[in-house]
């Protein structure tokens, strides 16, 4: 048997080293290294050729076709479907409702589906698949942890997809390194993914995420995957929104929405109506903004709140929502372009309804928002207002903005603010006020 040896794997590449480092050689980053047991392997015998080289005109375009999952927020987000060969990598906190996604999505697809249950046996899935309706006959279960179990079970059932729930808990005794490890997650997803390629399947692994947030493991990890989706939410709350982080076969600026029920997760196929469905209006610190999601227009309100910071404290800053960073930056240029005393106030924004955007399009609906907290006035109840906020207190233009006014024109608002060189609105039910500077934005709407 080959001698076990200790090496140092890095977190963010995957790369291995042979001592313990401060600086990963191979990517840059700083202290990423751990320590890993690897048995060394003898030199593997090269089979066969799989495939051999074909003209490009020669393939058919419509084999690698989406394939649709029958949910339609997911659709959305996958640009149509799953397609047949990918591996798509689903992450998320515990609790936000991944295995409850994946057991409505083979539920809703005919033809042979295995699932296999790596964290829990297989009569708590069975409990929760009656609680979503998803017990049917072409759905097999596996509650398994070594790869090479799963492998034959893939061989005997033959499925059309596969779930990996979760790639995390899976290991092959072949890897000389304990379960959950950086070189068993890489080596176990490294051979998932051969087989969805040989095979023409989808294979759908679960990744784990950590305290911050991201996947855990390697970066490699998502270097391997065609398609990665990141599941956010709050798991005491109904609303859960699905990103796609990275798609190998379509954009990535898509976002899915879902509502929490009790027979499973709902798309939301009207969120504008969901993030101003409680609103108040006349109260000061509220701002609506009509913003874009892919191709998707979504309607939400930002909320600001200011109190005056303690003496000889520094003023706090809370985002929620938007970017910590970018409200930085916004308060800034109220302060030195706009003259709004901001610099001794503690500012609290954040997005209605637990979205969370990170567009340019939203700038002025947040100085807008604070700037009405502070003077204590509210904006009209039938405004609306878009646009990017320069560091000259300049408004410039962003994309999509028929799009933006006609879903503020479906919900009943009469009145935008909205940057000087904005394409004119093409519904006449609602009045644009063009705008070239944040003092002008301001004027426009009573705070100044």
């Amino acid at each position: 048997m080959a001698k076990a040896k200790i090496e140092h794997v890095c977190t963010d590449c995957g790369a291995s080293h042979p001592k313990w480092a401060g600086q990963c050689s191979s990517c840059g980053q700083w202290n990423t290294l751990v320590e890993e047991v690897a048995v060394p392997t003898d030199v593997a015998v090269i089979g066969p050729a799989t495939s051999s080289p074909t003209r490009i005109g020669d393939i058919d375009p419509l084999v690698g076709r989406p394939v649709t999952t029958g949910i339609g927020e997911l659709d959305r987000v996958l640009g149509g479907g799953l397609v047949p060969g990918s591996v798509t990598l689903l992450g998320g906190e515990p609790g936000i409702g991944k295995s409850t996604i994946l057991l409505q999505l083979l539920a809703g697809r005919s033809g042979t589906a295995l699932y296999v249950t790596a964290e829990e046996s297989a009569q708590q899935v069975r409990l929760r698949a009656e609680r979503l309706d998803a017990v049917r006959d072409g759905l097999w279960l596996l509650a398994e942890t070594t790869l090479p179990h799963v492998l034959t079970a893939i061989d005997d059932v033959k499925p059309e997809i596969v779930v990996i729930d979760s790639i995390q808990t899976v290991h092959d005794p072949a890897i000389g390194s304990a379960p959950g490890s950086i070189t068993q997650v890489r080596g176990c997803a490294q051979q998932l993914v051969n087989i969805a390629k040989l095979r023409d399947v989808p294979v759908v692994l679960v990744g784990h995420v950590t305290k911050e947030g991201s996947l855990a493991g390697p970066r490699v990890l998502e270097h391997l995957v065609d398609t990665v989706l990141s599941f956010e939410g709050d798991r005491h709350h109904a609303l859960r929104l699905l990103r796609a982080a990275k798609h190998r076969f379509g954009p990535t600026s898509e976002l899915g929405l879902f509502e929490m029920a009790g027979v499973g997760l709902v798309g939301v196929p009207d969120p504008s109506h969901l993030f101003l469905g409680d609103r108040r209006t006349g109260v000061p610190g509220s701002a609506i903004a009509p913003t874009v999601e892919g191709h998707r227009p979504i309607v939400v309100e930002v909320q600001a709140l200011t109190t005056p910071a303690p003496p000889n404290v520094p003023a706090r800053r809370t985002a929620l929502g938007v970017d910590g960073n970018r409200l930085g930056l916004l308060l800034a240029v109220l302060q030195q372009r706009a003259r709004v005393a901001v610099q001794q106030q503690d500012v609290y924004a954040s997005t209605v309804g637990g979205v969370r955007l990170v567009e340019p399009g939203l700038d002025l609906a947040v100085c807008l928002a604070i700037a009405s907290a502070i003077t204590d006035r509210p904006l009209p109840p039938d405004l609306v207002t878009f646009g990017e906020v320069g560091l000259g207190g300049e408004l410039r233009q962003v994309a999509h903005t028929p799009r933006r006014l006609s879903e503020a024109a479906r919900l009943g608002f009469t009145r935008v603010i909205a940057p000087k060189n904005s394409p004119a609105p093409e519904n006449d039910s609602i009045r644009m006020i063009r705008v070239g500077t944040l003092p002008e934005a301001l004027a426009a709407g009573g705070l100044i």
